[in-house]
């Protein structure tokens, strides 16, 4: 496949291919916010996929913060996850965290790692089969890593690049936030952006909980169209900033990175 986004006709069609892994990406405390229906149910045979206790670095003061390599292989063996297992993501909220696991697998080196356009409700609408949440476990798994620098970015490289300027930071909050106008969620953290980002909020690059068409992406993108720059995208934790590196994946032929930390961190150790 040349795309990193499969519909849900797609999966459904392919629920038997040989090596095939679902993963439920789903943030508990997003979950929350969903129907009922919804909350209760999964795709048959999906494994759920902890982000914030098992896919992140706990010790970190910041949510959500990049695993380690050691990690990211031990959980991932965990879930059953081979070298050569296809594998789909995807979210009881549509598109919101199913990016973010996308993101990560790329970093850590596996291909086939594809994100389920609109996720569970979309799956839902169309009738396919789902079963009740539950807790199994799984043979062991073969996975490692074999990790990618390139797409992942630190505070260090984020603060060189003030004065470097080689690299164009895309910040997908919402344009309140971005412009400092309403207050961060995270109680304490102060508003603002990082000096020289652009703006490009996340929603935007959905619709109806689904990505919008290439055709209608385009238009978004169109003011990078003579911008060389590799390009990082940040956000509120890292999260949503992997969302719109997707949409842009088969748009921009820059070189790509989140910056994992994101404004948490950038505006929590920073003054200006």
């Amino acid at each position: 496949m040349n795309t990193s986004i499969v519909s849900a006709e797609w999966l459904h069609n392919n629920l038997n291919t040989e090596n095939l892994i679902i993963l439920d990406c789903t943030l508990i405390n997003q979950l929350l916010k969903l129907p009922e229906e919804i909350q209760k149910v999964q795709i048959k045979n999906a494994r759920f996929f902890d982000i914030k206790k098992k896919f992140s670095d706990v010790d970190n003061e910041f949510p959500t913060a990049y695993p380690s390599k050691s990690q990211f292989e031990k959980e991932a063996q965990q879930l059953g996850i081979n070298s050569n297992s296809r594998i789909v993501v995807y979210d009881a909220n549509g598109i919101y965290s199913s990016p973010r696991v996308w993101w990560l697998f790329k970093s850590m080196g596996h291909k086939e790692v594809y994100v389920l356009d609109g996720g569970l409700p979309e799956w839902v609408k169309k009738g396919y089969e789902t079963e009740p949440k539950s807790e199994k476990k799984y043979t062991k798994g073969n996975f490692k890593v074999k990790e990618i620098e390139s797409i992942v970015r630190k505070f260090d490289d984020i603060l060189e690049n003030l004065s470097t300027k080689k690299e164009l930071v895309i910040d997908v909050r919402s344009e309140d936030r971005f412009n400092g106008k309403v207050a961060e969620p995270k109680e304490g953290l102060r508003s603002g952006k990082i000096a020289n980002s652009v703006n490009i909020p996340y929603t935007e690059v959905l619709e109806n909980g689904k990505f919008k068409t290439k055709e209608a992406l385009k238009p978004l993108f169109k003011f990078l169209e003579k911008e060389q720059r590799p390009i990082v995208f940040s956000c509120g934790s890292g999260i949503t900033a992997c969302v719109v590196y997707l949409a842009s994946e088969n748009i921009l032929k820059n070189s790509k990175a989140v910056y994992d930390g994101s404004w948490t961190e950038w505006g929590g150790r920073t003054t200006e």
